[in-house]
């Protein structure tokens, strides 16, 4: 071969080398994977994968200094992190560049800004984890410094999730344990939660990761815990807390599919009265839902007598029905809210824990607003303990879109146990983001729900999707997104209450914090024991 040609491969060869040697650049690869195991079936190993993959990387540095690893951790976590929530949360572009008439270049800047703030928690939680593991060497590391170093990362993940769900009113869009809803892992569901399924995902894909620093025998042992924890969590996910509850309830899920920039143009208002109004006085069930402002003006704006026909239809019927219709709380206050009709006394629940920018303005962020042309403004919150709404002698607990990610707070409906909801129903409007994966994603935290409680969740929603779920997780019926049409079925009430109903119900979001410092104590702990590296 000519000298030159020679010459001229080897600088490239040397920017391979050097690239693989500081390998930085896969994180941010690692993040999308990630990402693509939320709203997809049987892709909850994928995420496993993706972050024991992560795992190896984070520890994979020679660095002595803690804080130089602890430095290297957190850009680490930053590039992951921000690759997982690029691609996981993009459709929320559409919100804003498709549907808010925001310019687009503003538009995917706002998204990856946002995607940057939500890296920032796995950044803090790596830099953590980073600097409580021991810096890779020529030896392996001693087993009890292996398993600390996972019990470390898990901690530190789960306190950073937690703190990404409640800062600045939370957004647990993609906590990770929503990727294992059909897994194995999420048995677990009735006792840890989400968050808690979440610990354990990283201890799993931690404890695969090890295999990358521990010796032979180590390895076997971290893989007969990897196995442990699998029967475990498959044992546990046979035990039932709760038990049917009278007959099945027989509902109708109304989805309208109703355009997005249609739905509150007053053009459509009629023909949108037409389609809700007459679904509920023509179908016969025990409980009818709508989805999430069906009805989208005040009840003053609606044509007269509107309300009171179908209360006078539904209650000759026998029939219940949860609607979706903006209320008023006082002279200026207005509220995202859900009123029954067809029971004997009125019935209403106001959205308790409100959108960012969709319903609620931040401090000092208004000019980002009238950037859209979006119908937003400020509404008033309901209380997360409102009541149950009863259908034929069944609670049935009223959730409304975005709040139905923050278990803990739905927990707070089963402080006590002779009123807990038997059904949980989930009213949506998804289509502001389009024909895209949010939808899909949503449903599957809707059966995280089922599973913490161990209930049947129903949805109606105006473009999907629309589903029964039973209380085991499992969808047992739903419609194709964007069609028009009624879902129709069966649900089984049940009654009782989960260990983590009862305890998120008594102590919030302590439980899972406890588990997290719990688990950063012992790595720490071996951290201090065992702090040199055995050849």
């Amino acid at each position: 071969m000519p000298e030159s040609v020679t010459a001229k491969s080897a600088p490239r060869a040397s920017l391979l080398a050097r690239a693989l040697a500081r390998p930085h650049w896969l994180a941010p690869p690692l993040g999308g994977l990630l990402a693509l195991s939320f709203g997809r079936e049987h892709a909850a190993g994928l995420a496993v994968v993706a972050l024991a993959a992560f795992a190896a990387l984070l520890w994979g540095t020679p660095l002595q200094q803690a804080g130089a690893r602890a430095r290297r951790g957190a850009l680490l976590g930053l590039g992951f992190g921000l690759g997982w929530f690029a691609t996981g949360i993009w459709w929320l572009y559409i919100s804003m560049a498709v549907y808010g008439g925001m310019p687009a270049l503003l538009a995917g800047a706002a998204v990856l800004l946002f995607s940057l703030y939500l890296a920032l928690y796995p950044a803090l939680a790596c830099a953590l984890a980073a600097a409580l593991a021991p810096p890779a060497g020529r030896g392996a590391w001693p087993l009890a410094r292996g398993l600390g170093a996972a019990l470390a990362l898990a901690g530190a993940w789960t306190l950073a999730e937690v703190l990404r769900g409640t800062v600045f009113t939370g957004f647990p869009w993609l906590a990770l344990g929503y990727s294992q809803v059909g897994g194995p892992l999420a048995g677990v569901a009735p006792l840890l939660g989400g968050y808690g399924v979440g610990f354990l995902t990283v201890l799993v894909a931690a404890l695969l990761a090890l295999a990358s620093q521990l010796s032979l025998r180590g390895t076997a042992v971290a893989v007969a815990l990897l196995l442990a924890m699998a029967l475990g969590a498959a044992r546990v996910g046979q035990l039932r807390w709760t038990h049917a509850d009278g007959a099945p309830l027989r509902v109708a899920l109304l989805q309208g599919d109703v355009a997005q920039s249609e739905k509150f143009r007053p053009e459509s208002l009629a023909p949108t009265l037409h389609l809700y109004g007459g679904w509920l006085e023509r179908l016969r069930a025990d409980l009818i839902v709508t989805p999430e402002t069906a009805l989208p003006v005040l009840p003053e704006d609606l044509p007269p007598h509107y309300l009171e026909q179908l209360q006078s239809t539904l209650r000759s019927a026998g029939t219940h029905a949860l609607v979706g219709i903006p209320l008023t709380r006082g002279a200026d206050a207005y509220t995202n809210s859900v009123i029954g009709l067809g029971g004997a006394r009125p019935y209403r629940y106001d959205k308790a824990h409100l959108v960012p920018f969709g319903e609620f303005i931040p401090y000092g962020f208004h000019w980002f607003v009238r950037l859209m042309n979006m119908p937003l403004g400020d509404f008033a919150r309901g209380t997360l303990d409102q009541p149950s709404f009863t259908v034929q002698g069944r609670r049935v607990a009223p959730t409304i879109c975005y709040e139905d990610l923050f278990g803990e707070q739905l927990a707070q409906r089963f402080a006590s146990p002779s009123q807990a909801p038997n059904v949980i129903a989930n009213l949506t409007n998804l289509a502001w983001f389009g024909d895209t994966i949010a939808l899909p994603q949503h449903l599957q935290i809707a059966r995280m729900r089922s599973l913490e409680f161990q209930l049947p969740s129903i949805r109606a929603t105006n473009t999907g999707v629309t589903a029964i779920i039973d209380a085991g997780g499992r969808v047992t019926g739903q419609l194709a997104p964007y069609t028009a049409g009624v879902l129709l079925g069966s649900v089984q009430p049940a009654a009782g209450v989960t260990p983590y109903a009862w305890l998120a119900s008594r102590l919030g979001y302590a439980p899972v914090v406890l588990l997290g410092l719990l688990a950063l104590a012992l790595g720490a702990a071996a951290a201090r024991a065992l702090p040199t590296i055995r050849d």
